[in-house]
């Protein structure tokens, strides 16, 4: 099927790949302008390296609690060229593996930076010195977010530093203070705790985890407090200086921090300067690009998706996105089609423990007065918790108590990521209690937390 369209994305990450092959696929022209690497530079120079060393971090934790399982401690050691090699090579295999994919199906990819010349016309200054001036039928825009940097900061890579200056590994700190408890913040705790670090993490709420369910802040804070980590809540950090040994970090109620490093983990910005979006005419919202429910923005040929499009940074929410493009280029989706609802799309956190929610919060529906049944199941109530040595955690699931549809749901503990997923589904396909309830699960497995939440 050849339909003569041409399809340029700017942007290889994980919209721009999703778009291009599945374009591909239905026998559209794409090009693919990419100026980093090809897989996204927040996916793989930020999420997948972050991953790797919690990944590490937890097989060293994993080894303190040996004991508890009949075995004798052996205590792990880190090896940072060994770390540094694995990251490298996770990263490099993934981004080798998409551009096979990509150019396995026809699509051409340019390594360069990409600007609007109009509205159908994309000028590329290549990394090899050429230039190019493409004719686009559309245009998807994926160029992604990098770390918001605050006018108090500035980063040196040494001891000041963005969260993507910590990878890969060159020394881990003797102490670092981390600015910021969302979600990147909360998981680099994590990580430098698991790695021997002393941690100071600054919160500016009263919570960790700012927006998310009380209850699973509260297991988490539980946790950074037995592991050492110090909280200091309700304040926000007005300045860092580099002392002779590290960095003091002042915060605005006067508490200071003094370390031998920080960590500036205080949310993203859109990389949307210097495309040329404004002047063909696109809606932009701080940066973001205006997006309608097709990823369409204000010129209805150009697309955007993943982060720029200011919707959920999720990888999973960004390659849907992109799917959606696809079927937008080659006329509009073919047979049943659901648009997304960003509102169900599954995360997680990977801290220690585990993190992960769908749907509808607790707190949100009590605040909106929506009557909800919740049901919350400790997994300490199952067997293979026991047999694991880790009963932390819980599952809640959250539901209409008049039909029994699942609205929603929580996991802490081993594996959240991966059990989340059952709820998660049960949210998109609008599925009750009783589906989840009546599925013979396996025993023993944690998952059987999930049947008697639904009960």
């Amino acid at each position: 099927m050849n339909l003569n369209k041409r399809l340029v994305i700017i942007g290889g990450g994980p919209a721009g790949n999703a778009a291009a092959t599945s374009a591909a696929r239905k026998g559209v022209e794409v090009i693919v302008v990419e100026r980093e690497i090809v897989g996204g530079a927040a996916h793989l120079l930020d999420c997948v390296p972050s991953k790797t060393m919690i990944a590490t971090g937890g097989a060293m934790s994993f080894t303190e609690s040996l004991s508890g399982m009949g075995l004798s401690n052996r205590d792990a050691e880190i090896d940072v060229n060994a770390l540094t090699d694995r990251i490298e090579g996770i990263k490099n295999r993934l981004s080798n593996d998409m551009t096979s994919l990509l150019q396995s199906q026809g699509v051409t990819i340019i390594r360069g930076s990409a600007r609007l010349l109009n509205a159908n016309t994309v000028h590329v200054d290549a990394s090899d010195g050429t230039t190019h001036q493409i004719q686009a039928d559309d245009i998807l825009i994926s160029t992604g977010t990098r770390p918001r940097i605050p006018q108090f900061a500035q980063p040196d890579g040494d001891r000041i530093l963005t969260t993507r200056d910590c990878y890969p590994p060159r020394i881990f700190p003797e102490s670092v203070t981390i600015i910021g408890s969302g979600v990147t913040g909360v998981e680099f705790a994590h990580m430098f705790a698991s790695f021997g670090s002393k941690v100071t993490l600054v919160v500016s709420r009263q919570q960790v985890l700012p927006g998310k369910d009380p209850e699973v802040a509260a297991v988490l804070e539980e946790n950074f407090l037995s592991r050492g980590v110090r909280l200091y809540k309700g304040a926000r950090a007005t300045n860092i200086e580099r002392t002779e040994h590290g960095v003091r970090v002042v915060c605005d109620d006067g508490r200071v921090s003094e370390t031998t490093h920080a960590v500036l983990a205080i949310g993203s910005i859109p990389n949307t300067e210097d495309l040329g979006l404004e002047e063909v005419g696109i809606e932009m919202d701080g940066g973001y690009i205006v997006i309608n429910r097709h990823c369409q923005s204000s010129v209805e040929h150009i697309y955007a998706a993943g982060d720029v499009s200011g919707k959920l940074p999720l990888s999973s929410v960004a390659s849907m996105q992109g799917k959606k493009v696809a079927e937008q280029v080659v006329g509009g989706p073919r047979g049943p089609h659901r648009h997304l609802d960003y509102d169900k799309a599954a995360s997680a956190i990977f801290t220690e423990p585990e993190i992960a929610d769908v749907g509808l919060a607790e707190a949100e529906a009590f605040a909106s007065g929506r009557k909800i049944r919740v049901t919350k199941v400790p997994f300490a109530t199952t067997a293979k918790a026991l047999i694991n040595n880790d009963s932390r955690g819980f599952v809640k699931i959250i539901s209409d108590p008049a039909t029994g549809e699942v609205l929603g749901g929580s996991i802490v503990g081993r594996h959240a990521a991966e059990l989340i997923s059952v709820i998660a589904l049960a949210v998109t396909a609008n599925l009750k209690v009783s589906d989840i309830e009546e599925s013979l699960l396996v025993h023993p497995a944690l998952a059987e937390a999930l049947s008697e939440a639904a009960e």
